[in-house]
C-alpha cells in the first residue's frame, strides 16, 4: 500500500515530466464569458461544456500536457458520451 509521501511524490513526477506542461483550465465563470465574447459565443453552461469537452478529449493531449487544472463547475460535466470530463483527463494520463 502506498504511503501519503509515495503517493505525493508519484503525483509530483507525473506532473514535471519532461517536455510536457500543465493546462490552465480553470477559467471563471467572468474570465471565460470575456473570451467567449471576443469570439462571439454566449457563455452558457452548454457552451462551457462543449469546450471543456473540446479541450480534455483532444486525441493526444496526453503527449505533450502531465496535468490540468480545472475549474469547480467542471467537476461535474459531462462530454458528449457521457464521460465525466474529469474522466476524460484521467484518460490521458492527466493529473487533475
Amino acid at each position: 500500500m502506498m504511503n501519503d509521501s509515495d503517493y505525493l511524490q508519484t503525483t509530483v513526477d507525473s506532473l514535471v515530466q519532461a517536455g510536457k506542461g500543465i493546462l490552465a483550465a480553470d477559467e471563471s465563470g467572468p474570465t471565460i464569458a470575456q473570451r467567449f465574447k471576443a469570439i462571439g459565443v454566449e457563455s452558457t453552461e452548454e457552451n462551457r461544456r462543449a469546450y471543456r469537452s473540446l479541450l480534455l478529449g483532444t486525441p493526444g493531449l496526453g503527449a505533450f500536457i502531465s496535468g490540468v487544472i480545472l475549474y469547480e463547475e467542471t467537476l461535474g460535466q459531462r462530454s458528449d458520451d457521457g464521460t465525466p470530463l474529469p474522466e476524460l483527463a484521467a484518460r490521458l494520463g492527466l493529473v487533475h
